[in-house]
């Protein structure tokens, strides 16, 4: 097994070292293909053309030093530079959606439901996560519509710079937000953060009785978001011990039979697995359990 890893290690390098090789000769290729295809006059009037532009540079340069033209047009973004950002939200989308959504309680809350039964690895992980980040979209697709119409097409359209486009982003989701965190969690971070973020814990208070959840527009995501993650734990929590309350009596019930015939030696749950699968079913757990969490939401 070893030989045959380094064997692979081995063929994997050479291809890409070919495949880079291959690439650069077709680049130099292109290159020689293009220049000689060019006629002297063309060739000569890029060359004044450069040496014109490279004397203007040098002038700029000599006044202002190093400087980068993002994109020529005002208030614009190169193509470059949404393909970056792209790239950035494509990395860091698995931790906002975790973070910022209710994929959290929603996935929790699952897990707990299949502990509760007994049933192991029925549904999947995949089943689950898969429909947990359905509910998610369920839930939050109000919230995306208004980042889509607010932050992301104005700022293809040119209207708004990116600074606004994020401030606008921001906004829908700590609407969302304010409607799940608890005040206590947002206490407990603010009294944390001391006097390094400049709140004053009773100020804000005051301020939230007069007017609501408005007083939380001047607190930093820094702080709103591990207080709504909180939350979302806390009220998974909740809901997964609301949901082991049947299932534990069942499973009491059966050891309780079992004991009481002396086969003290039979698992209980062999017996009370299909009881609880009869009664989810009986009690049309699915709808239950799914309209229950997505209510909590509205």
């Amino acid at each position: 097994m070893t030989r045959l890893k380094k064997t692979y290690c081995i063929l994997s390098l050479i291809f890409a070292i070919a495949v880079f090789v291959a690439v650069l000769f077709a680049a130099q290729d292109r290159t020689t293909v293009y220049a000689a295809s060019m006629d002297p006059d063309s060739v000569s009037s890029l060359d004044n053309t450069a040496d014109t532009a490279a004397g203007s540079d040098s002038e700029s340069g000599s006044k202002r030093g190093l400087s980068i033209s993002i994109n020529n047009d005002e208030a614009g973004v190169a193509s470059e530079v949404r393909a970056l950002l792209l790239l950035t939200i494509i990395a860091v989308s698995p931790s906002l959606l975790i973070m910022l959504t209710s994929y959290t309680r929603i996935v929790i809350v699952l897990h707990f439901l299949r502990t509760a039964i007994g049933t192991q690895t029925a549904p999947p992980n995949q089943i689950l996560i898969g429909l947990a980040l359905f509910l998610t979209f369920f839930i939050m697709w109000p919230t995306f519509q208004q980042i889509n119409e607010n932050a992301i097409t104005p700022l293809d359209n040119g209207d708004i710079t990116m600074e606004e486009a994020l401030k606008e982003a921001e906004k829908p989701i700590r609407q969302f937000m304010y409607g799940q965190v608890q005040r206590k969690d947002v206490k407990l971070f603010v009294d944390m953060a001391g006097d390094s973020y400049d709140i004053d814990s009773a100020a804000l208070e005051k301020e939230y009785e007069e007017s609501g959840q408005s007083a939380y527009d001047a607190i930093p995501m820094t702080i709103m978001i591990p207080s709504f993650i909180i939350g979302e734990l806390r009220q998974a929590f909740i809901m997964g011990f609301v949901i082991y309350i049947p299932f534990i009596v069942i499973d009491m019930v059966v050891a309780s039979v079992l004991m009481s015939m002396g086969m003290m030696m039979l698992p209980p749950t062999t017996i009370s697995l299909p009881f609880k699968i009869l009664l989810f079913i009986l009690a049309d757990g699915w709808n239950l359990v799914i309209g229950s969490v997505v209510k909590t939401f509205y």
